[in-house]
């Protein structure tokens, strides 16, 4: 069997982690300065929502024009382009001090993540394929550590102003895709054309998942990503709102990012040991017992123990439902996928609606509550999901 050669499935790895962790660390960098964006612009609760809303709009056109335009021999400009496009967008949003400005940057900026996102999840699937063993989580446990190094950037610098932070970010980003840009034509050639192997299972386009279980999944996607999304999003407005300082209203996420950086890079040993099904019921019990806590403790140590675990909890659910998907073929994978981005995006914003309507403490009980509905139908969605 011909497939690429050695050096070029390392180089491939390589630079889709570095990417990865790119990815983690803008979104941390901009989730955990939020308080500081929101204070510098007047901003309301209900401002602060239009403007994650904003994000999330423009995050789903992005999603979508990539998804149409994710063909192997485009790969590399999608990467290109959308790492790029975020770490200008980034840079744009410093120098943003007026809600209709917020606005349509941050709309860019949903731009750019979703094209960006679609181009490294769609070469980090053809990269795995092209080992032939599970990398994924790795890829994912590297976006962790991004988003964890980024809080940690945000949290240190919290005394200068966000918009230098931004700025130099953006900057770095920039010039790093920039320079990666010749070597990410490699991308295109990472998956061979694999041969009939007949102790590999045959991607099925139909079959292997009831319609049922399909939605299931999905759903259950959604509810753990609407968790990520509120912790990316809320995590340092409410430690900012339990008078926190802003070096650790921004820690939040860092905590949250590094627990769910572990949970990851453990995952594989937990789920050979104890099953699937079991890790992802217990990690989501814990994440609702441990968010719900944080909450109903109006202390910071409370609230950022909380967050921590929270993010161990949920660390291995999306890994493990979007691997259920498999015996479905790619359709069904990418279905769960497109499901549980219906959460990440729309799930901040719902936040930050319920929030105006009631407080920001009682609006952060949804996640806890979907972490305990995942924990109670994660048994019936994950073990033998297909015949």
């Amino acid at each position: 069997m011909s497939g690429p050669a050695v050096p070029e499935l390392v180089r491939s790895r390589r630079l889709l982690t570095g990417y990865f962790f790119g990815l983690g660390l803008v979104m941390a960098v901009w989730g955990a300065r939020l308080p500081a964006v929101q204070q510098a612009a007047g901003l309301s609760t209900a401002g602060l929502a239009l403007v994650l809303l904003a994000a999330a709009l423009g995050m789903v056109a992005g999603l979508q024009a990539a998804g149409r335009l994710a063909r192997p021999a485009r790969l590399p400009a999608l990467v290109t382009g959308g790492a790029i496009g975020l770490a200008a967008c980034l840079a744009a949003l410093g120098a943003c001090d007026s809600l209709n400005a917020l606005l349509v940057v941050a709309l860019l900026f949903g731009v750019a993540h979703g094209v960006l996102d679609v181009g490294v999840n769609s070469a980090a699937v053809r990269c795995q394929d092209a080992i032939g063993r599970p990398v994924m989580g790795a890829f994912h446990a590297s976006y962790s550590v991004g988003a964890l190094l980024g809080a940690a950037l945000a949290a240190v610098s919290a005394h200068l102003s966000y918009t230098l932070l931004f700025v130099a970010v953006g900057t770095v980003a920039g010039a790093a895709a920039c320079a990666a840009a010749r070597a990410n034509r490699c991308l295109v050639t990472t998956a061979p054309e694999l041969a009939p192997d007949p102790c590999r299972p045959v991607p099925q386009t139909s079959g292997g998942l009831s319609r049922g279980q399909l939605w299931l999944l999905g759903a259950l996607a959604a509810a753990t990503l609407l968790g990520e999304g509120a912790a990316a999003d809320w995590a340092a407005v409410h430690l900012h709102g339990l008078g926190a300082t802003a070096a650790v209203s921004a820690a939040a996420f860092g905590f949250y990012s590094g627990a769910m950086a572990a949970g990851r890079l453990a995952a594989d040993r937990l789920t050979a040991r104890y099953g699937v099904p079991a890790v992802v019921r217990t990690g989501a019990a814990l994440a609702a017992l441990g968010l719900a806590t944080g909450l109903a403790d109006s202390t910071i140590v409370f609230a950022l123990a909380g967050w921590t675990v929270f993010g161990l909890g949920l660390s291995v659910a999306v890994p493990s439902l979007i691997t259920a998907a498999g015996p479905g073929g790619p359709r069904a994978v990418a279905h769960v996928s497109v499901t549980g981005y219906v959460g990440l995006l729309a799930g901040p914003a719902l936040i930050g609606a319920l929030a105006t309507l009631t407080s920001l403490t009682t609006a952060l009980l949804l996640p806890a509550l979907l972490a305990a509905a995942v924990a109670f139908l994660s048994r019936k969605a994950l073990e033998n999901p297909a015949p």
